[in-house]
């Protein structure tokens, strides 16, 4: 597994425990042990101009994905090809603040965020009631079964 951080956003991240969520997302989704994850932690300045650039949103946010392959989740018999999953943007102030409207910590809101954009890189959405539905259910069964505790619960917008 090639899972790259790059944090560029001045705020300290226990990286090594998002490396191995990302880890735990791959094993569980069936994805190839070769494929390749990007996560970048920006600042918020450069989260917003993503945001406007590629959402045509106003304001930062908390994390964006970026698919490359479009790989989606395989199964045991048939687990997915390897290739490049994609890019995750994590915004840490942003996450940081929503961890406190949630009364949990950064740390927990960007594994949540995590959680989140791998599954929007693997195609999961939540436009429709019953896409939320879905890809919040498995966002809660990986962040579960990796923190072996109840997950906290979304904040996402």
């Amino acid at each position: 597994m090639s899972i790259e951080i790059n944090n560029e956003s001045g705020v300290d991240v226990r990286q090594e425990e998002l490396i191995k969520l990302v880890k735990h997302i791959l094993t569980a989704m069936f994805i190839h042990p070769q494929t390749e994850v990007s996560i970048i932690l920006a600042d918020v300045d450069t989260m917003e101009k993503l945001h406007i650039e590629w959402m045509d949103e106003p304001g930062p946010t908390d994390v964006l994905s970026f698919p490359m392959d479009e790989l989606r989740p395989g199964s045991a018999a048939a687990p997915t090809p390897a290739g490049l999953l994609g890019d995750i943007v994590l915004c840490p102030v942003v996450a940081q603040e929503q961890a406190v409207t949630a009364g949990h910590s950064m740390e927990e809101e960007l594994l949540l965020l995590t959680t989140h954009g791998m599954l929007h890189l693997m195609g999961y959405d939540h436009r429709e009631p019953e896409e939320k539905e879905e890809m919040f259910g498995i966002q809660r069964e990986l962040l579960s079964s990796f923190l072996g505790k109840e997950a906290p619960r979304e904040t996402m917008k």
